[in-house]
C-alpha cells in the first residue's frame, strides 16, 4: 500500500500561547513518532499553501477575509476562548488546507491509496461562519467538496473518530445528500452535540455517542453496529477520516478509554470498507489529542495501519 504523509514546519509557527492544549508540541510530538523505522517507506511530501478556491467552496469569502484580518501583528489574539492565532496562523492554516487538498488530489487521482495530513490547527468545529474550539477552516469539509468539484466524485463519507462531536462538519454537511458524515465521540461533552437523533436532513449524519468511562468494546460495537454499515451502504467514492486521538485513556480533555490499538483497529475497519467500495481510497486529516506521548503513539498505529503493518512501541497501552 502507498501512503502519503504530508507536513509542513508553519505548524510550528501557529502558537496558541503557554498550557493551550493545541500546542506546537503537537506537531513535534508526532513527527518524533514517525521517525521510527517502521515507517522508513512512508513517502514524506510538503504541504503546499491552500488557494483560496477550495476554502471559498465551504466557507464564505467574507469569512475567509474576516478569519485573515483577525491575525494579529504580535502577540496573541482570540476568535472566541478557545481558538487563539499568532502572527504565523495564517500560513499555518493555509498550509493545513493545502494539504488536505493535495491529499485529497493524491489519493483521487491513485498517485497513493492513502495519505494523513499532519498539519495544524484541526478543522472539525468550524462551520461555514463560525471558528470554535480550536478551528479555523474545517479541513475535512474542504477536502470533500474538493473531491466532488475538482475530481468528479458523487458520494463522499467523512468518519470522525475524534472525542468530541464534529459540530462544524454535521452542520456544512446537515442538508447534503452527497456527504455521509459518521461520528463516535464522548456526550456529554464539548461542544454539546452529536446525540443519536441528530441524522440530517437526508439521513446522511449518524452519530454513536460514548458515554464517559467507556473503552474499546463499547466503541468496536458502535462501530461495528453503527457506523460500518452505513459506510457500507452509502458506498462513498472516497473515505475521509477526521482522526482525533483524544478519546485515548491518557487524554487530558475527556474521558474514553482507548488504546493506540483501538485506533489501529478502526483504521483498518475503514480501509477494508474502502477497498471494497472505492478502490481503498482513504484521506486522514490530523484533528485532536492533547497528551503528546499518547498523540504520537495513537497517530503512529494509524499511519502503520493506513500502510497496512504494525507499529510497537514498548509503552504502547501503558
Amino acid at each position: 500500500m502507498t501512503t502519503l504523509l504530508f507536513s509542513h514546519p508553519a505548524s510550528l509557527g501557529h502558537d496558541t500561547g503557554p498550557n493551550h492544549p493545541e500546542s506546537q508540541a503537537r506537531f513535534g510530538a508526532i513527527t518524533q513518532a514517525l521517525a521510527a523505522d517502521t515507517f522508513r517507506d512512508l513517502n514524506r511530501l510538503e504541504s503546499p499553501a491552500a488557494e483560496l478556491a477550495p476554502i471559498l467552496r465551504v466557507h464564505p469569502p467574507g469569512y475567509a477575509a474576516a478569519i485573515e484580518a483577525a491575525m494579529p501583528a504580535k502577540g496573541i489574539a482570540y476568535l472566541d476562548d478557545d481558538t487563539p492565532v499568532s502572527p504565523g496562523s495564517w500560513d499555518a492554516v493555509l498550509h493545513t488546507v493545502g494539504g488536505a487538498v493535495a491529499a485529497t488530489d493524491a489519493v483521487m487521482r491513485g498517485e497513493a491509496d492513502s495519505a494523513f495530513v499532519i498539519t495544524r490547527p484541526p478543522g472539525h468545529h468550524a462551520s461555514q461562519t463560525t471558528p470554535m474550539g480550536f478551528c479555523l477552516f474545517n479541513n475535512a469539509a474542504i477536502a470533500a467538496r474538493h473531491a466532488r468539484a475538482a475530481h468528479g466524485a458523487e458520494r463522499i463519507a467523512i468518519v470522525d473518530f475524534d472525542v468530541h462531536h464534529g459540530n462544524g462538519t454535521q452542520a456544512i454537511f446537515w442538508a447534503d445528500a452527497s456527504v455521509l458524515y459518521c461520528s463516535t465521540h464522548q456526550m456529554p461533552l464539548f461542544p454539546g452535540t452529536g446525540a443519536a437523533s441528530e441524522t440530517g436532513a437526508f439521513g446522511t449524519i449518524v452519530n454513536a455517542p460514548l458515554p464517559p468511562g467507556a473503552d474499546g468494546i463499547a466503541f468496536h460495537d458502535a462501530i461495528e453496529s453503527v457506523v460500518l454499515p452505513q459506510l457500507v451502504r452509502f458506498a462513498p467514492d472516497a473515505v475521509i477520516i477526521s482522526a482525533g486521538f483524544d478519546a485515548h485513556w491518557r487524554d487530558p480533555l475527556a474521558n474514553l478509554n482507548l488504546t493506540e490499538a483501538d485506533f489501529a483497529w478502526v483504521t483498518a475497519q475503514i480501509m477494508d470498507v474502502a477497498e471494497h467500495c472505492c478502490d481503498g481510497r482513504v484521506i486522514s486529516l490530523l484533528e485532536g489529542g492533547y497528551d503528546l506521548a499518547a498523540l504520537g503513539r495513537s497517530a503512529a498505529a494509524h499511519v502503520a495501519a493506513l500502510m497496512g503493518t504494525s507499529y510497537f512501541s514498548p509503552s504502547t497501552d501503558s
